[in-house]
């Protein structure tokens, strides 16, 4: 039978990690390195220190009772008096039972440290329940009016859905498996579910392997179980059920890949439990777990251990054995939560480190590129290939712009008639690739967007110091929560997964918005109700702008029994609302007539003087001063006679009324001649210059005119054509790829243009971190295509659907305006750049962790229990997190970096990664020599700054200082005001006395940087 110390190691082990023994991913791979020196540590040290607590705070009362026993039966003895008969040692004998043996507190102790760590803790994450008192909750609540609060509010949602509908390995040299996930039905009200069902990975009955080209498809389902089921045990039997179904051609999947607790493991048992593990634990890190559980350990001690009712019903010495429990709780506790929280602390800090650009490159359209380069372009098959594929370029015909066909290979004449390919860098040499960045002048104002493949937590964490306050639109359509659209939340945290997971990023998109920015979100009828009122609660009542209805479909499922859901919601709000003019829907350059009065504003004079053309039913009238002139709600008092004759104001007169506008105003509408005296005695003004008018808050599939074009709209009114559906964007979809369905749930390029074109500047940054299809650079393609504006876009996506459709998206937009099943219908284009970079991921980050043991003695114990409890990982995983020795030859930095479940060694892109954590605004990247490169720009505080990246081994510092004086940096009429240099070098011994620029440390800086908000 299980001891309450068993009991107590088991659950450690869970809240520690340390019960995955065959998980050699992420954090548990780093947490099963330590396994034993943390297991020894909890068997051992911990349990004298809770034995050790027990007796310091037990000894002196039962010492003292034991003394005081002793004398008094020495005494009874001396006096020829049986001790047994005395009530006063019984007493004391009974006083000294109570204070307890050893053990029995000790196993008080261990059971209470059970309870409560066990409490918290679910699959690998803490779960911040803040408990007052038995099945009653407490939350932060600081005098709001009212309060928007959910479970997960202190913690980052770190879960991604890219392992969840598809997981993909590779299988040999050229052949893959692939575990996919069959559509599974949802439990929306998911707290209900929980109580007495949990979702399970399962292996699909129906067709549950197949082969389909090289890959080995294996289909799961994720359904409701009894609680009782164990996600093991169903594993497990999948196991059973496919390995004997494996095809010969992918036995390759049963090789042996053990582990020291399974040396029978093979390559598929590994992925089924990483696979399981992925889409099950660890979807939060706490953001204070210390404090939270040293809270919550005071709270339990007082509420659920100190019952304050039981103080006067207890004896003292019962008291003091209850106390000596609740200090050894205390003490031994506090040392656990030390212990979480520097492990979640450290993973904290791995989730907010800036991360490494992995890989840079450019999408630039021929007609930017110098045509020195284009032999070279002509003889690349691989780009040949791509523009085959993306353009059809082998069925362009002859005509007036096209006299060359195409050929293998591709001629210079042939590039040159073609001026709207998009060349991609990828396909060339790093050599190549330099040639075409040196001949772009302000490389950065030329680029016209970016598209980053990442996670979009860890994009907008790169952004932040290049783009503060720079973005003045954003849209984004998150997943809707709807448990078909890909969003993965834990079990009974729905909602809460979902608001943790929103709440973080619009947090950080914040602090990108300019002073007169406007954020759109598109949600459905899952979470409208939460976001709104998360928006509200964050940025402001007043900056909340509106939600607009948008009419999605043009008919509901005749399947569903429900009522039919037809529309969706964009909520808009703006960063200061009163720095924003957007939103506006129509500009009308019509004729039309104002009154001047408005019926709301405070009463005021106003002088008007003769001349003023009347269109009163009489040519002449009189009204004596003080006369009343009433219509409806507004009221005119003349000050002063009213005279007209031949339908022309006589002599100026004052007239007291709730205007509308200023004297200054009417003065000015009188010079040219807008103002009049109506049929009713009152005056309007005429209006002829444009006006603008704000949106309607509904976006309806028809407009004022039928058209059944989707991709028809007019900017100057936007509900001329009507917003579009999300059948117009699968139609669109299908137009420019040639496929159906290629993702779900679309927005029409038309509703985000119009909502982009409300905003009424040509020249806006604008950002969307969930670019999906890439709807939204599309649309700001098409509007500077319409109004020849210079907006840019940011799109944040992650995933190989980055490349499988984001990316070819915006290139196939630029290369041709309009397409029909896949193939350009003309080829006019638009000359364009946009950088792509891809980013080291969270788990990429835990990947590369390598645990280099330390030789602590355990002579000075408390420094041992520091060291154990406080920063082992820190201290023990530093080198493979940053080190200087990298930063020798930044050409040859690497990571071990995940793509399809399989990692590699990738050489990372150290130059632009640092651009990004300095903010530097890049005007020119040249490589002058062998082993150099430079890059000069200005950072978005104003700082001139200069970067020399040099491979140290090839460019000493005599060598540096050389192509410094050579460069004539400082004798130039723009001086730098900061010069980066990797590797210690004498670059400051150069400066004259009238030169104020100052030599950093690259490497340094970089440090300071990536961790500065950890």
């Amino acid at each position: 039978m299980a001891t309450q110390f068993d009991k107590f190691i088991a659950t450690m082990k869970k809240v520690l990690m340390l019960d995955q023994a065959d998980l050699d991913f992420g954090i548990y791979r780093i947490m099963n390195q330590k396994r034993d020196q943390i297991e020894s540590y909890l068997n051992n040290d911990l349990r004298k220190q809770v034995a050790e607590a027990i007796r310091e705070n037990a000894s002196n009362d039962a010492e003292t009772l034991k003394k005081q026993l002793t004398q008094l039966v020495a005494t009874l003895t001396a006096a020829g008096m049986n001790p047994d008969d005395a009530p006063k040692v019984q007493e004391l004998k009974e006083r000294i039972a109570q204070c307890g043996n050893s053990e029995e507190l000790e196993n008080e102790v261990y059971s209470h440290l059970t309870i409560f760590f066990g409490r918290y803790y679910d699959s690998g994450d803490f779960i911040s329940q803040r408990r007052y008192k038995k099945n009653v909750y407490a939350i932060p609540y600081e005098g709001e009016e009212v309060k928007l609060y959910w479970v997960n509010a202190d913690q980052y949602y770190i879960k991604t859905a890219e392992y969840f509908r598809n997981y993909r390995f590779a299988v040999g040299c050229d052949k893959f498996c692939e575990f996919t996930l069959r559509e599974a039905t949802t439990e929306q009200n998911n707290n209900v579910a929980q109580n007495n069902m949990e979702r399970r990975f399962a292996l699909c009955e129906e067709t549950p392997v197949e082969v389909i080209g090289n890959t080995l498809h294996i289909y799961f389902t994720y359904e409701l179980y009894p609680k009782a089921t164990k996600q093991k045990g169903l594993i497990e039997a999948a196991y059973e059920a496919i390995k004997d179904a494996i095809p010969a051609e992918f036995v390759a999947v049963l090789a042996l890949r053990p582990t020291d607790s399974n040396r029978t493991r093979t390559l598929l048992q590994k992925h089924l439990n990483d696979y399981v593990a992925r889409n099950t634990f660890d979807y939060f890190i706490h953001k204070d777990l210390g404090g939270f559980l040293s809270r919550e350990l005071d709270f339990y001690i007082k509420n659920e251990i100190l019952v304050i009712d039981d103080i006067n019903a207890r004896t003292p010495d019962e008291f003091l054995k209850h106390l000596t429990v609740i200090k050894a709780i205390k003490r031994v506790g506090m040392k656990l939560i030390t212990f979480l929280a520097s492990l979640e602390n450290y993973q904290k800090r791995l989730w907010l480190k800036k991360k490494f650009v992995v890989e840079s490159n450019y999408c630039i359209t021929l007609d930017r590129v110098p045509e020195s380069l284009y032999t070279e372009i002509a003889a690349n098959d691989a780009q040949r290939e791509e523009w085959v594929r993306l353009f059809a370029i082998d069925e362009i015909e002859c005509d007036l712009q096209h006299t060359v066909l195409y050929t293998v290979p591709l001629t210079v004449k042939f590039l040159k008639e073609n001026p709207f390919l998009v060349l991609d860098t990828k396909f060339f040499t790093a050599e190549f690739k330099n040639k075409l960045l040196a001949s772009i002048d302000n490389i950065d104002e030329q680029c016209d967007g970016l598209l980053i493949n990442s996670e979009n937590f860890q994009a907008l964490e790169l952004l932040q110091e290049k783009y503060r306050e720079l973005v003045k639109c954003i849209y984004i359509d998150p997943p809707y929560n709807t448990g078909d659209d890909g969003f993965v939340y834990k079990d009974g945290y729905a909602d809460s997964c979902w608001l943790s997971m929103i709440n973080d990023r619009l947090m950080y998109s914040d602090s990108l918005m300019n002073q007169s920015a406007s954020t759109m979100i598109s949600i459905g009828d899952e979470e409208q109700e939460y976001l709104s009122s998360l928006i509200r609660q964050n940025v402001g009542k007043s900056s909340f702008v509106a939600t607009l209805i948008w009419e999605k479909k043009k008919k509901g499922s005749f399947l569903s029994g429900n009522i039919a859901k037809m529309k969706d919601y964009v909520l808009c709000y703006a960063k200061n609302i009163n720095e924003f003019n957007g939103y506006i829907g129509e500009i009308n350059t019509e004729t039309e007539t104002y009154p001047c009065v408005n019926p709301d504003n405070p009463k005021s004079v106003r002088s008007f003087r003769a001349g003023m053309k009347s269109k009163y039913r009489n040519p002449s009238v009189f009204k004596p001063a003080g006369s009343v002139i009433s219509a409806g709600n507004m009221t005119l008092t003349l000050l002063e006679d009213l005279i007209i004759e031949d339908s022309i104001l006589k002599q100026d007169i004052s007239i007291e009324a709730n205007w509308r506008y200023s004297q200054e105003s009417l003065d000015n509408f009188m010079d040219s001649g807008s103002l009049y005296i109506t049929q009713d005695l009152y005056i309007r003004r005429i209006v002829v210059e444009a006006r603008n008018k704000r949106l309607k808050d509904l976006l309806l599939r028809t407009g004022e005119i039928s058209n059944e074009d989707f991709r028809k709209y007019d900017v100057n009114n936007v509900n001329k054509y009507g917003w579009g559906t999300n059948e117009d964007a699968n139609d669109e979809l299908h137009q420019l790829f040639g496929e159906q369905y290629i993702v779900s749930y679309p927005k029409p390029s038309k509703l985000i243009t119009l909502l982009l074109a409300s905003n009424r500047k040509n020249n806006n940054l604008i950002l969307d971190y969930f670019a999906g299809s890439g709807t939204t650079g599309h649309a700001v393609i098409n509007l500077n295509r319409e109004d020849g504006g210079k907006r840019k876009y940011i799109l944040c996506e992650m995933g190989e659907y980055f490349n499988t459709v984001t990316k070819p998206r915006i290139q196939k937009v630029i290369y041709s305006k309009d397409w029909e099943d896949g193939k350009p219908v003309s080829r006019e284009g638009s000359s364009h750049c946009f950088k792509y970079m891809r980013l080291e991921q969270y788990e990429d980050t835990l990947n590369n962790l390598i645990i280099q043991p330390a030789n602590i003695s355990k002579d000075n114990a408390d420094f041992y229990d520091g060291y154990m409890l406080g920063y082992m990982l820190d201290i023990e995983t530093r080198d493979s997190l940053f080190n200087m020795k990298w930063f020798r030859n930044p050409w040859n930095m690497k990571l071990r970096i995940t793509r399809q479940n399989e990692t590699r060694e990738e050489k990372i892109d150290v130059i632009e990664t640092f651009n990004y954590l300095i903010g530097l605004n890049v005007t020119s990247i040249l490589h002058p020599k062998k082993g150099i490169c430079t890059v000069e720009g200005v950072t978005r505080r104003g700082e001139r700054t200069l970067v020399i990246w040099r491979d140290c081994d090839t460019v000493d510092n005599k060598a540096m200082d050389d192509f410094f004086k050579k460069m004539n940096y400082s004798t130039r009429d723009t001086e730098f005001d900061r010069i980066y240099v990797n590797g210690d070098n004498n670059l400051e011994n150069l400066r004259t006395d009238g030169e104020q620029w100052k030599v950093v440390l690259t490497e340094q800086e970089f440090a300071k940087r990536m961790f500065e908000d950890c």
